[in-house]
């Protein structure tokens, strides 16, 4: 019997709105409206209002496990404004709608394949321009259809570690569900400074520290420190069994140092 696989189109949405906000009963009823029958998934909600960053971290870290083709809405510091164009951009086979504030830059780390100026933007906000422009390009037009193409985006710099003779510095860029700190050290940082090596890895002060890697939380005990490399190969610091995030008040851009310096005798207890 011959099969017939469709691809599902997918539309995602990363919002700084709250779960009960009706921004996001509009957005929904609006691109059923335009695009019925497309997929409209919820990728992140209830970022930070104005934090790209956080809205970057999520975006890059998920865009690739959707279908190719999907179209990313951004409302995070979205509203258009003087230099602030609103733009659609396709990047590695995905398109990306959003406002020019540089979060593009943050999310791809590299130039797009296209970026274009949404040439539709007299509505009234920015609900609107993106539903209809979603909509466009679900149904098969290409951005150069709905825009005019721009030669250079807004761009922000991503915070990356540093590496100082025998010491990384780093910086916690995201606290998760669980209120474990995520921070901008890659496995390849680390291993090029301290593979097979002595280390201390230190959150915010010289009291709170681990000295070796772990594969799981449970490999160390309830109560304790530890640092493992997550599926995104970057260094998340936890305490098994606790919200690390809370007990050591830890937030975005707290200091992770990695060093070789003279350990202590016994690692500290957390509580």
């Amino acid at each position: 019997m011959l099969q017939v696989f469709f691809i599902m189109s997918v539309i995602t949405l990363t919002t700084s709105w709250k779960q009960d906000d009706y921004y996001n009963g509009i957005i929904k009823g609006k691109l059923s409206r335009l695009s019925p029958g497309t997929a409209i998934i919820d990728n992140a909600g209830n970022i930070p209002v104005f934090d790209i960053a956080k809205a970057a971290f999520i975006i890059r870290n998920t865009f690739e496990n959707y279908p190719e083709n999907s179209v990313h809405l951004i409302f995070v510091h979205s509203e258009a404004g003087k230099n602030m164009d609103c733009l659609i951009v396709r990047a590695r086979n995905h398109f990306f709608i959003g406002a020019d504030n540089g979060i593009f830059n943050l999310i791809l780390n590299s130039e797009p394949d296209e970026a274009v100026r949404i040439s539709e933007q007299t509505e009234s906000n920015t609900i609107d321009i993106f539903s209809k422009t979603a909509a466009a390009l679900i149904a098969g037009k290409k951005p150069s259809e709905l825009g005019e193409a721009v030669s250079k985006i807004n761009e922000m710099m991503p915070l990356r570690a540093t590496i100082d003779k025998d010491t990384i510095v780093g910086s916690v860029i995201f606290i998760d569900s669980y209120g474990n700190a995520i921070s901008n050290i890659t496995r390849e940082v680390f291993l090029r400074v301290f593979d097979n090596r002595e280390f201390r890895i230190l959150l915010k002060s010289n009291r709170n520290y681990t000295d070796h890697i772990s594969e799981k939380y449970s490999d160390v005990p309830v109560s304790d420190m530890l640092a493992r490399f997550n599926q995104l190969d970057l260094l998340e610091i936890a305490i098994n069994g606790a919200n690390i995030s809370e007990l050591l008040n830890v937030e975005t851009g707290s200091t992770v140092r990695i060093d070789s310096a003279n350990k202590p005798a016994e690692p500290n207890k957390l509580f």
